[in-house]
C-alpha cells in the first residue's frame, strides 16, 4: 500500500475541522489542553502507522 504522506488539502471542510478542534479545547486548563493534544497525536499516530508518522514528524520539524 501507498504509505506516502498526503500534503495536499484533504478535508472537505477544513474550517469546520478547525472549529471542532478549538471546541474540543474550550474550557480546558493549559495542562488539560496539552494532555488532549498529546492524546490526539497518539491516536493519530496509531492510525497512520510508524512510517507515515515518521515522515510527518520530519516535515513538521523542518517547517519549524
Amino acid at each position: 500500500p501507498d504509505m506516502s504522506l498526503t500534503l495536499t488539502p484533504n478535508l472537505a471542510d477544513p474550517d469546520a475541522a478547525y472549529a471542532a478542534l478549538l471546541a474540543a479545547h474550550k474550557g480546558l486548563s493549559e495542562a488539560d489542553t496539552q494532555a488532549l493534544n498529546a492524546r490526539l497525536v497518539l491516536v493519530l499516530m496509531n492510525h497512520v502507522g510508524a512510517e507515515v508518522f515518521a515522515e510527518a514528524l520530519r516535515l513538521a520539524r523542518e517547517a519549524g
